[in-house]
């Protein structure tokens, strides 16, 4: 299955970056802590060019705790701050501005030596693909709901600028997604994650991928929570993880006439419970993946 997903409105937010950078202080990029690579634009490098970087791991609380430690050991090998947080429970929140603070101490101190004494407000542009979670961070960060939240990608469609506190102005975004996958596991990763829209997907090819991992790296996981007795030895035997799926759908009441298993719903039961954290803490990406290193 080729996914693609371009809207016009995500073609329009990169020329909006572009046109505000030379406002902006410091980049927030705000990644999925289950797929941080594969939830990362590969244009955003070219985008934002050298501005000092802060990376958010957001969603961490739904990620595998020493997956998540890997990935912050591997963007600081390649130079980058990388912090676990969990907007929508605000963790981390009073740390994102501290680590911005020291991002900006060189500027600081070129500013007071000279006489600036009271520096203005932090610019900060958070950036992030559509569903990761930017609008819940700007509504922690700014202490009140200001931006549109959604569990569907595309909810935010325009700029704004939003203050937090004395210290801190942010321009939010909107989600900007690239227009192809030239790997389809990347397209894989990000719906199982719902980055892209359901209506242009196929939830049982995205279920099964999701199923395959999940046998290879989390079967523990998926036998506590389905009551799966035995699992595959092989997860790249097709018709073994299409059996555990099977066996999913039976668990939850999945059926049609004649007893088969409805695989659609089947599938949709798979994305929504992963989605939840149902099945336990999943990382469905680690730097170990990654066959070639993009940063």
């Amino acid at each position: 299955m080729t996914i693609q997903w371009f809207p016009g409105h995500m073609t329009r937010a990169r020329r909006q970056i572009e046109d505000k950078l030379k406002l902006i202080d410091v980049v927030i990029e705000l990644l999925d802590a289950r797929i941080p690579l594969s939830s990362r634009n590969p244009m955003i490098d070219e985008i934002l060019q050298n501005k000092p970087r802060l990376v958010l791991l957001n969603k961490n609380d739904l990620a595998d705790p020493a997956v998540t430690a890997k990935w912050v050991a591997y963007f600081a090998d390649h130079g980058l701050d990388a912090l676990p947080v969990d907007a929508a429970n605000g963790n981390q929140m009073k740390e994102i501005m501290a680590r911005c603070k020291q991002l900006m101490a060189a500027k600081f101190e070129a500013q007071q030596r000279k006489g600036i004494k009271n520096p203005r407000a932090i610019r900060a542009l958070i950036v992030g693909i559509p569903n990761v979670g930017k609008s819940t961070l700007i509504n922690r960060l700014a202490g009140r709901k200001i931006a549109a939240t959604g569990d569907k990608p595309g909810v935010t469609k325009g700029q704004q600028w939003i203050k937090v506190g004395t210290e801190m102005e942010l321009l939010d975004t909107p989600g900007i997604l690239w227009p192809k996958f030239e790997d389809q596991q990347v397209g894989m990763r990000l719906a199982a994650t719902g980055a892209i829209k359901e209506e242009i997907l196929y939830p049982e090819d995205i279920a099964f991928h999701t199923m395959r991992y999940m046998i290879a790296h989390y079967g523990a996981s998926l036998q506590e929570r389905f009551g799966i007795e035995k699992l595959p030895d092989d997860p790249d035997n097709n018709d073994a993880v299409i059996e555990v799926m099977e066996a999913v759908g039976r668990k939850r009441g999945a059926l049609m006439s004649g007893g088969r298993v409805d695989l659609e719903k089947t599938s949709l039961t798979i994305l929504r419970e992963l989605r939840a954290g149902k099945m336990g803490r999943v990382s469905l990406e680690t730097p170990e993946d990654i066959p070639q290193d993009p940063l």
